[in-house]
């Protein structure tokens, strides 16, 4: 007779976290995306688009979402009036992940909405939404964790790793990013009292 760990396995013994069903989706969306869609030419962002949609996606008609882009589950991702996903974003929606109107995720960053409780002895895995709002920009290699909010106009400098939210309209910068100043615009529209 076998043991309940070899029937159904946990997700650290190489147990599935999702259903056949969800896996199968996501293997015919890498399988398209590969062939279709990570490889065309810069210009062809309207292509991009119509496949992340086809699959699910909440993509508006002025979003970018450029070559290179790693999209785990397209039906997670959420993105408003000329978002931007740069060159090489891995966007691991393992749950929600929203860019506002204007919001700019620079080549090579990684927006990662799962992980695992490291103190469960199954290595359960636990997913939260990140949201990207109005005119942030998390710049090129930076790492947003599970669960941040990176609040409008806050920027995330290059190759910086928050696991907190951002405060709106201040720059980050560092692993762990550290708060550096309010972004010069903010002070000048704080100044006149908005």
């Amino acid at each position: 007779m076998k043991s309940a760990s070899r029937m159904n396995p946990s997700p650290k013994a190489g147990g599935a976290t999702y259903p056949l069903r969800h896996r199968m989706e996501r293997a015919i969306w890498n399988v398209v995306w590969l062939l279709l869609g990570i490889w065309t030419p810069t210009p062809l962002h309207a292509w991009r688009r119509m496949l992340v949609r086809l699959f699910g996606g909440r993509i508006s008609e002025t979003a970018k979402i450029y070559p290179g882009v790693k999209i785990w589950y397209p039906p997670n991702l959420e993105m408003h009036d000329y978002a931007c996903l740069g060159p090489g974003v891995t966007c691991y929606c393992m749950d929600n992940i929203t860019l506002g109107p204007f919001a700019l995720v620079s080549q090579g960053a990684h927006l990662c909405a799962g992980t695992h409780d490291v103190d469960d002895p199954d290595f359960a895995l636990v997913t939260k939404p990140i949201r990207v709002e109005s005119h942030a920009w998390v710049a090129a290699d930076a790492f947003v964790g599970p669960g941040v909010t990176v609040h409008a106009y806050a920027v995330l400098g290059a190759r910086a790793v928050t696991m907190k939210d951002l405060e709106e309209q201040t720059i980050y910068a560092g692993n762990p990013a550290k708060r550096l100043r309010m972004r010069a615009s903010a002070v000048e529209v704080l100044g006149r009292g908005r």
